[in-house]
C-alpha cells in the first residue's frame, strides 16, 4: 500500500546527492493514463453534476480537447474545468439547446488566489462558505478521485519512461512533479514499483508545478543541471518559471520521446550541450501539437 504523503517541507529538505535534477510529470508522461482518466472518469461526471446531459456530445469534445490537445492538457482539473464551459458557450449547438452552462464565479475567485488547488483546500473552502457552486465543484472532483480509483486502478509505464527512470536514478536526483491528486500518484508509482526511482512524489496538494521544482530544486543546483520532463505546456512553463531546461513527451508519440531521451537526450543533458539549439528545436516540434484553437472554430 503507500505510504504517507509527502509535504512542502519535505520538498524543502530534500539534498542534492548528484549535481544535477530531474523533475518528471507523471499522467501522460510515465503512464499512459490521460486519455482512459479523461474520458472515462472525468468528462460524464461533468455532465452529471452539472445535469449537462443534454449537450455531452459537445461537453465531451469541449473537455477532450482542453484536457487531451489542446496547449491547457495537463493542467489542474479545475482551471482546464472552466476553460472547457468557456469554449462551450460560444458553440452554436450549445446556444440553441437551451441548457444553462454553469459561470463558476466564485471558482473563478478560487483558482485566481489559491495556489494549492486540491480537494482539502476546497473542502475547507466549502466549510467555511457553504457556498453551493463550490460544494458541487467539491461533489464532482471527489466523485472523480473515486472513478478513477475503481476504474483507473492500475496503468504500466511507457516502456521506455521505465528505462529512462532507471537512467535517471543512476545519475541525477529526481521527483514526480504532477498535478494529479498525491494520494492517485502514490498509489500508481507504488502498484509499479517505481517509487524506488524518484526522492519524492509532489501532487497537486502542493502547490503548482513550479511551486515543486523551486522547492526541490531552486538554489541547490545550476539551471543548467535541472531538467523538466512533461507532455504539457505547463511543464515547459514550469521549467521557464525556475530557468532550467525542458524535455518534451509528445503527445501520441510518448514512447518514441523517452527512447530518444533514453539514447541521446539524457546524455546531452549530462554533458552540458541541451541547451540552446537543441533544446529549440525539440520544443518547436512539441508546442506544435498542441493548439489553442478548437476544431470546430478551425
Amino acid at each position: 500500500m503507500p505510504g504517507k504523503p509527502f509535504t512542502q517541507d519535505d520538498l524543502l529538505r530534500l539534498k542534492p546527492r548528484h549535481d544535477s535534477f530531474v523533475g518528471i510529470d507523471s499522467d501522460g508522461c510515465v503512464f499512459d493514463s490521460m486519455e482512459a482518466k479523461q474520458k472515462l472518469c472525468f468528462h460524464g461526471l461533468i455532465c452529471e453534476v452539472w445535469d449537462l446531459q443534454k449537450i455531452e456530445k459537445y461537453v465531451r469534445e469541449s473537455a477532450e480537447f482542453v484536457n487531451l490537445y489542446s496547449k491547457w492538457r495537463g493542467q489542474n482539473r479545475f482551471p482546464d474545468l472552466v476553460i472547457a464551459m468557456d469554449l462551450l458557450r460560444d458553440r452554436p449547438e450549445v446556444q440553441a439547446s437551451g441548457v444553462t452552462l454553469p459561470d463558476f464565479t466564485q471558482t473563478r475567485k478560487w483558482i485566481e488566489t489559491c495556489r494549492e488547488l486540491g480537494n482539502p483546500a476546497l473542502e475547507k473552502l466549502v466549510a467555511e462558505t457553504k457556498d453551493p457552486e463550490l460544494a458541487s465543484l467539491l461533489r464532482w472532483s471527489k466523485a472523480v478521485n473515486a472513478a478513477v480509483a475503481e476504474k483507473c486502478s492500475r496503468f504500466d509505464p511507457f516502456p521506455f519512461a521505465l528505462e529512462g527512470l532507471r537512467k535517471i536514478a543512476r545519475h541525477s536526483d529526481a521527483i514526480c512533479v504532477s498535478q494529479t491528486p498525491t494520494e492517485a500518484l502514490m498509489r500508481e508509482w507504488t502498484e509499479s514499483k517505481l517509487l524506488p526511482y524518484v526522492e519524492l512524489i509532489a501532487g497537486q496538494e502542493l502547490g503548482t508545478k513550479t511551486d515543486h521544482l523551486r522547492m526541490a530544486a531552486g538554489g541547490k543546483y545550476d539551471p543548467a543541471r535541472i531538467l523538466m520532463i512533461g507532455d504539457a505546456p505547463g511543464d515547459l512553463k514550469a521549467a521557464r518559471d525556475i530557468h532550467c531546461l525542458f524535455f518534451p513527451i509528445n503527445p501520441g508519440k510518448e514512447n518514441a520521446s523517452w527512447q530518444r531521451f533514453c539514447q541521446e537526450a539524457y546524455d546531452t543533458f549530462l554533458e552540458g550541450r541541451y541547451a540552446g539549439a537543441y533544446e529549440a528545436e525539440l520544443i518547436k516540434e512539441f508546442e506544435a501539437l498542441l493548439p489553442d484553437t478548437p476544431p470546430w472554430k478551425r
